[in-house]
């Protein structure tokens, strides 16, 4: 990135930034940018910046964040944590999920810039993150390792949960308000539709 600047006698400010063009974006190019407090995704050579949460989103995540975080924690499993936290996939592949569990035999996966594979991933769909949830992170999940994927609907109320099995996800369940969502990956952790999808 280069800051061009006025001539000598004029006060000395950045008037543009110079990034790659779309398709070209390197790690490098991604992990320069500037702190901006936004979702910024890095997928075949491309930003991505997915919209603005909604309140309903918000709620969703922070709801089931705190609930897996306290089973987690009461019974030694692992680490949660929520976006924004870049996730590497695999080089040149780095997602923002909405939230993540990296279990306690991966704890070396975490780290300080961006994590590794998490054991767990949960994604709260919105209308215009529908498609990329569903078709590209559910194959990209898969393909990239993760044990578990969780789609969270706030908007139909609905939780579904894929298990990885033979490097394909495999429908555990999928609940609605008034039944109460589980996790095949973490025995006993159940979590009422209710209280993520108010």
């Amino acid at each position: 990135m280069t800051w061009p600047q006025t001539g000598p006698e004029e006060e000395r400010a950045p008037v543009a930034e110079l990034f790659p063009p779309q398709g070209q974006w390197t790690e490098e190019d991604y992990f320069s940018l500037p702190d901006t407090n936004r979702y910024v995704e890095l997928s075949e050579g491309r930003l991505i910046m997915p919209p603005h949460p909604t309140n309903r989103h918000q709620v969703a995540v922070f709801e089931l964040a705190v609930r897996l975080r306290e089973f987690a924690l009461q019974h030694g499993l692992g680490e949660v944590r929520v976006a924004p936290l870049p996730v590497r996939l695999w080089p040149g592949k780095i997602r923002e999920p909405d939230l993540f569990f990296i279990g306690r035999e991966h704890l070396d996966r975490i780290g300080e810039q961006v994590c590794g594979v998490p054991d767990l991933v949960v994604e709260v769909t919105s209308p215009s993150t529908l498609k990329t949830d569903r078709l590209e992170k559910f194959t990209e999940y898969a393909r990239a390792g993760v044990a578990e994927y969780w789609l969270v609907d706030p908007e139909a109320r609905t939780v579904e949960v894929y298990a990885l099995r033979q490097g394909a996800y495999v429908p555990h369940g999928r609940w609605v308000a008034g039944e109460t969502a589980s996790s095949a990956l973490l025995a006993g952790f159940e979590v009422a539709v209710a209280d993520i999808c108010p």
